[in-house]
């Protein structure tokens, strides 16, 4: 995260470009300009969220607590994500563009072999911790400047295990040691500006999957093989 990013997403005028296609939710491609710096950013308002059974709205609570985490286990795996009230339609999520090939995806980024491994085994376990409900391939992108990241994590964090995603390439394999040490510490406390943005059944759900995760030292195995999001990409 830069200052300049910062400022623009927390400070800019926001201006509505296009809306983002094939969205479930309401999603909008936007400017962020301040004096004369601009830069693209993602704009998810909880006015254009689908009534879900199983998550309460405000969905845009859980993109930011994502990117928080994140910056938390300094991972840095999610664009700069901030919350809005004064946004054209009304409070949600900012998140940083992330300009790269959107013709490349996590399918096309394992091929990459073994390159690539080290950061998607660990988006793997950021997704295990988060129990993410829709990792789909698309939601995995790599920016020009050669960063791999994951983005739309509006349903994570619920308190029932909900983990469907596409990333089972690395089912049962151990979690390298250092990754293991960055996220014991959330098995006794989930830092207070994340639990500030959950309930607290889902910061004790979150609590209870790390205390698994260090316990069986493996990413997590779809014995079912059934937890995958659709469409797949």
């Amino acid at each position: 995260m830069s200052t300049r990013e910062l400022m623009l997403l927390t400070e800019g005028r926001v201006e509505l470009l296009a809306r983002i296609p094939r969205s479930s939710n309401a999603t909008f491609l936007t400017r962020v300009s301040c004096g004369h710096d601009s830069a693209y950013a993602v704009y998810k308002p909880e006015s254009g969220e689908r009534p879900l059974s199983d998550f309460e709205p405000g969905l845009y609570r859980r993109e930011r607590a994502a990117y928080l985490l994140s910056d938390h286990l300094a991972w840095d795996l999610v664009p700069l994500t901030v919350t809005r009230e004064d946004a054209p339609l009304g409070v949600g999520s900012l998140q940083w563009f992330v300009d790269c090939d959107f013709g490349e995806h996590y399918f096309t980024l394992h091929a990459e072999a073994p390159e690539t491994y080290g950061v998607l085994s660990q988006i793997a376990l950021f997704d295990a911790v988060t129990n993410n409900t829709d990792r789909k391939s698309g939601h995995v992108l790599r920016s020009r400047d050669g960063r791999i990241w994951g983005i739309d994590h509006g349903l994570c964090f619920s308190a029932v295990f909900k983990l469907r995603t596409v990333i089972w390439d690395f089912a049962a394999e151990p979690i390298p040691p250092n990754l293991l040490q960055d996220s014991s510490p959330l098995a006794e406390a989930v830092p207070p500006e994340v639990a500030g943005l959950l309930d607290d059944g889902e910061v004790a759900a979150l609590q209870r999957r790390v205390q698994r995760l260090l316990r069986e030292g493996t990413l997590p195995v779809d014995r079912t093989g059934m937890r995958y999001p659709w469409p797949l990409v």
